[in-house]
């Protein structure tokens, strides 16, 4: 069998990052000091190596990139489906938490909680790999796309990826 030749396109530019604290929970229920990292996110984009299909447009990856990193910069980010954090209170205005048993307030705007189970790159990418699914869900299938790789990184060679076939 013959593997069937396909075209890579990447976006990683520096102006897709987003500042960001947050607290990375251990297996054995401790965790991190509140810290923050200057995260970037970066995608990769198999397509079929054919004149079939249109092409994918850069400026309408680098669009859905820069509005998830405008979301997400300067913000405290929390893992809403960690068993380790407690919401207590959250209106408009203030938010509550337990997290290890150490309680946190602060104003609602200054922090997300995001479905992950734990802050770290892994989890980052992997939901931010949905997110973009479904930001570029037309162009995807419009270009034939095989597969969304999405990368993010918390320091200069430190980082992860996530990658899935796309439908």
């Amino acid at each position: 069998m013959t593997a069937q030749a396909r075209a890579r396109i990447v976006v990683q530019k520096d102006e897709h990052k987003f500042s960001c604290a947050h607290m990375t929970v251990f297996a054995d229920g401790t965790k991190e000091r509140l810290h923050g990292h200057n995260f970037h996110l970066g995608v990769a984009i198999e397509l079929p190596a054919d004149d079939q299909f249109p092409m994918l447009d850069f400026a309408r990856v680098k669009a859905v990139l820069a509005d998830l990193c405008a979301e997400l910069k300067e913000h405290l980010l929390l893992p809403a489906h960690c068993p380790l954090v407690k919401v207590l209170h959250h209106d408009d205005r203030e938010l509550e938490i337990s997290f290890c048993d150490r309680r946190y307030v602060m104003p609602s705007e200054d922090a997300l909680l995001l479905p992950v189970d734990n802050i770290v790159v892994e989890r980052l990418a992997r939901y931010l790999w949905s997110r973009i699914r479904d930001g570029l869900q037309a162009e995807l299938q419009e270009c034939g796309a095989l597969e969304l790789d999405v990368t993010v990184t918390e320091s200069p060679g430190q980082g992860a990826t996530w990658s899935a076939p796309l439908p």
